[in-house]
C-alpha cells in the first residue's frame, strides 16, 4: 500500500541498525524527510547514506535519548532544518543484561529504564511540545511483546517495555483532541543485532527456541515492523490512537 508521506518530516531514534534503520528507510521511501538519530554515529551515518542513495533526504543527529539536553537539542535540530516535525518513531532501546530478578544489578536496571522508558518519555515530551505548536502529528513508540507478557530473566527490560505501553496510552488520551496520535508497536522476536546479542550473552535464549516460540515458525524481519510504524504514522491510521500493536507472528495470541 502506498502511504504517501511526501512533504512530511519524520524523526527516528535508534536508527543506526535493526528496526530503526528499516523504519527510517521506509519513511524515506514514502517521501518523508528523515532525521536519523542515534548515539552510534557510524551506523547512523550509514543509514543516512542508504537513504540518499535511494533518492531520499536525511540528516544524522547524534543523541543519547536518556539525556534531557540532548533530546531537546535533537528535536530543535529537526525543526531548525525542516521547520516542523510530523512523525516520530521513538525506537532507541537496549536489551540490558539477562539475569533473574535477584541477580539483576541496580546498574543494569537503572540503565535499561533510563534508555528504554525515560528516553521514550523525554522524546515524547519535546516532540509533543513541537506538535502542539504546529497543530498535530503522529508518534509511534517501540515497546515489545515483553511489555504485554512476561519473559524470564529480563525483569528490567520487561518493566521498561510495559512502561512504554502505559506511557503511550496516557499520551494518546491527553492529546487526542490536539491532533496528535500516539501508538506503540510491540515486536515479537525480530532478527536484529539486539536479539543476536541476547542469544550470544545468555544460555536462557537460543535461536531455535526463539523461532519455535513464534507460531509462524520464524523470527520477524525489521522491515515488517517498519511497515507497521509507517502505517500508524500515516493518514491511513487517522482513527487509531493509544494502540499497543503486536507485530509478533502470533506470540501473544498463545
Amino acid at each position: 500500500m502506498a502511504l504517501n508521506l511526501k512533504g512530511k518530516v519524520a524523526l527516528v531514534t535508534g536508527a543506526s541498525s535493526g528496526i530503526g534503520r528499516a523504519t527510517a528507510l521506509a519513511f524515506a521511501r514514502e517521501g518523508a524527510r528523515v532525521a536519523v538519530a542515534d548515539y552510534a554515529a557510524e551506523g547512523g551515518e550509514r543509514t543516512v547514506k542508504e537513504i540518499a542513495a535511494a533518492g531520499g533526504e536525511a540528516i544524522f543527529i547524534n543523541a543519547d535519548v536518556s539525556k534531557t539536553a540532548q533530546v531537546q537539542a535533537m528535536v530543535n535540530q529537526v525543526v531548525q532544518t525542516w521547520g516542523r516535525l510530523d512523525c516520530a518513531h521513538n525506537n532507541a532501546g537496549i536489551e540490558g543484561r539477562a539475569a533473574s530478578l535477584v541477580d539483576c544489578t541496580e546498574e543494569n536496571f537503572d540503565r535499561t529504564i533510563a534508555i528504554n522508558l525515560k528516553g521514550v518519555w523525554l522524546c515524547m515530551k519535546y516532540e509533543i511540545m513541537q506538535m502542539l505548536k504546529q497543530g498535530g502529528g503522529a508518534i509511534v513508540n517501540t515497546a515489545s511483546v515483553a511489555g504485554l507478557v512476561g519473559f524470564r530473566n529480563l525483569s528490567a527490560y520487561n518493566a521498561s517495555k510495559g512502561g512504554v505501553v502505559m506511557l503511550t496510552k496516557t499520551a494518546a488520551l491527553e492529546y487526542a483532541q490536539s491532533g496528535i496520535r500516539v501508538n506503540a508497536v510491540c515486536p515479537g522476536v525480530i532478527r536484529t543485532p539486539m536479539v543476536a546479542r541476547l542469544i550470544d550473552s545468555s544460555p536462557a535464549y537460543n535461536e531455535k527456541d526463539l523461532e519455535q516460540g513464534e507460531p509462524v515458525g520464524r523470527m520477524g524481519k525489521p522491515e515488517e515492523i517498519a511497515e507497521a510504524v509507517v502505517w500508524l504514522c500515516s493518514d491511513a491510521a487517522s482513527f487509531v490512537t493509544g494502540l499497543p500493536m503486536a507485530v509478533d507472528g502470533g506470540w501473544v495470541a498463545q
